[in-house]
């Protein structure tokens, strides 16, 4: 491979590079947005949202009745909900904040005696319906618990074999990580967004970027699968056969398995995680190498996504709409700082990627008011964007703890909603398996463009995990997580990594769940077999029809499901995950509307 070397040539080749690799003339706009990329927090960045107003629910300003009969010893009060794009946007909701994990209980047993939902409420960093429907009001009798103010605590025992952290679901993963490494402690990968809590995380089976290097071995307390695989044990809210109590599981105990990526359909307060020694790792951002390099056909040379996988391990591409050059990042594993990197001491340190400069939302502005092929010049813009900012920022070649690498996007970025898909397959495979998507991601953006249409304006991104191999985890018995996109394969020994691929686009889109419905069905088709298989990312968008995502019957009712069954054993498969959530809660205060048609 090339240019993949550390020192001072081959960083200052970097630098050129970048400087000279624009993959289309600049054009007015284009050029106005690389003069402001450094200023650009000061031109219009999309500020983090938070809720406007809380209503306390004796307020004469309150827009609903109250609940009846609701624990006077916990606040209750009317508050905003708004998810990651924007699609869900509710005015007021009813919420409180439990002070201990006794508090969910008590609200549990208040609603299952009064006919309410409960559902825990954490940043609200999410793309699928899985705590609210849009059309929800405070009139659906559901209360939320908003599980960021109090349910916070983290405790570290370093000392043990494995390490571990015991902590509360509200605590962000910024917060989690940040404590982990002040007791010298990490994770291997972790979610890119600083702003997610643990529970979340944990719901959806969350996950980063990581396979071993070649010659790497898995270091103790370690996955390369998700933040999931690393539950040692949890509690959580469940019936006892008389009232909803908290209940612990350990993680070889046979009753945990739908609790450890439970998407949504539980109520999670505290989990005991393995950890282990934190990494320092480097990361180099790539602009120069062409797409149908990186994503050429199984078995080609040069510098492919596999070449990189090989030699670091830690690899994503950010594809951007009519660019030639994805952004390509590469984490490698380097205990000494390599000469010409710059060491980092905190995380977020892309900062053209979280302010968004005033042409780039002129132009998006543009696409929302009716021209959706103005995305053949935002695609570029955001390239050139990315291309200026590494130079100017000097974050192209960056180095430090792992947390400081690994956490990278802002509330402060572009709002997209995104679809999302885990392709199961051997590690010898995921060449293939990315070329399959490129070549008929281009013929379908085509054959959409040759009719006028533009649905993708956001970039296509790619990574490749580890799976939730319970032999990562340092407990005798322990056991793989039922409900995880990450679920090894039994019939399926080979298959030992997950491609992941996001699609971006702006809300409201023409044309786009009809494109995503497109990529959907031929997925399913093209992944089978003893070549691979398809499971959904459970917090982005899946189940499309032409109109909706979370809507396909056939998808949530059939496709899915059957894709938690393959290859597992009877008992121990989607449907004794469902049927062991609903004996946990049969009065379904934790399902959501999504929950009713996906897990009925």
């Amino acid at each position: 491979m090339t240019e993949q070397g550390n020192g001072g040539a081959a960083g200052a080749r970097q630098v050129d590079k970048i400087r000279e690799s624009s993959v289309l003339p600049a054009s007015p706009s284009r050029r106005r947005a690389l003069g402001q990329v450094a200023g650009a927090a000061a031109l219009g960045a999309i500020a983090k949202w938070t809720p406007a107003f809380r209503i306390p629910a004796a307020s004469a300003a309150s827009t609903c009745s109250a609940p009846p009969g609701f624990p006077t010893s916990i606040p209750l009060y009317q508050e905003a909900y708004q998810n990651w794009s924007g699609e869900i946007a509710i005015s007021a909701l009813w919420t409180c904040a439990p002070t201990s994990p006794a508090d969910v209980v008590t609200v549990a047993n208040w609603a299952a005696a009064n006919g309410y939902k409960v559902r825990p409420r954490g940043e609200m960093h999410n793309w699928s319906p899985l705590t609210v429907a849009a059309t929800e009001t405070c009139g659906n009798k559901v209360v939320l618990l908003d599980t960021t103010e109090y349910l916070t605590a983290v405790t570290i025992n370093g000392t043990g074999s494995p390490a571990t952290v015991t902590a509360q679901t509200g605590v962000t993963m910024l917060q989690l990580l940040t404590d982990l490494e002040n007791a010298g402690l990490g994770l291997t990968a972790n979610p890119a967004p600083g702003d997610l809590t643990l529970g979340g995380v944990l719901a959806i089976d969350g996950h980063g970027t990581a396979i071993p290097a070649t010659g790497e071995t898995l270091l103790a307390g370690h996955t390369y699968g998700s933040v999931s695989n690393l539950i040692l044990s949890l509690t959580a809210v469940v019936w006892n056969g008389s009232a909803y109590a908290l209940a612990t599981f350990e993680r070889n105990d046979p009753r945990i398995q739908p609790l450890l990526a439970h998407v949504g359909r539980s109520f999670v307060t505290a989990v005991t995680l393995q950890v282990g020694a934190n990494q320092r790792l480097q990361c180099q951002s790539w602009i120069n190498q062409a797409a149908s390099t990186l994503f050429a056909p199984a078995g080609s040379s040069g510098n492919t996504m596999t070449s990189y996988l090989n030699s670091a391990g830690r690899v994503e591409a950010i594809w951007f709409p009519y660019t030639s050059n994805p952004w390509l990042k590469v984490w490698t594993v380097s205990p000494n700082q390599p000469l010409f990197s710059v060491e980092v001491t905190s995380p977020f340190n892309y900062p053209f990627s979280d302010n968004v400069p005033s042409s780039l939302l002129q132009l998006v502005t543009e696409i929302q008011q009716g021209d959706p092929a103005a995305v053949q010049q935002l695609g570029p813009l955001q390239y050139d964007i990315v291309s200026a900012g590494l130079i100017l920022d000097g974050v192209w070649d960056i180095w430090g703890w792992s947390k400081n690498l690994t956490l990278y996007v802002r509330p402060t970025t572009l709002r997209v909603t995104a679809n999302g898909y885990a392709v199961i397959t051997s590690r010898a495979n995921i060449q293939r398996v990315i070329n399959d998507f490129y070549v008929f991601f281009l013929a379908r953006q085509a054959a959409y463009q040759a009719e006028g249409l533009y649905p993708m304006n956001g970039p296509v991104e790619i990574r490749v995990t580890g799976l939730d191999q319970p032999a990562d985890v340092q407990m005798a018995g322990a056991l793989s997580p039922q409900l995880s996109a990450l679920r090894p394969r039994p019939d399926q020994t080979g298959w030992n990594v997950a491609v992941w691929f996001d699609i971006l686009t702006l809300p409201g889109t023409p044309s786009a769940d009809a494109f995503y419905r497109d990529v959907e069905q031929w997925m399913q088709t093209n992944y089978s077999g003893t070549y691979a298989c398809v499971r959904p990312e459970w917090s982005k968008g899946w189940a499309y029809t032409t109109s909706a995502a979370w809507s396909d019957p056939t998808m949530l009712g059939t496709t899915i499901p059957n894709a938690f069954r393959a290859g597992q054993a009877v008992g121990d498969n989607w449907d004794s995950a469902l049927k062991a959530l609903d004996q946990y809660d049969p009065y379904r205060l934790f399902a959501a509307p999504l929950h009713d048609m996906l897990m009925p």
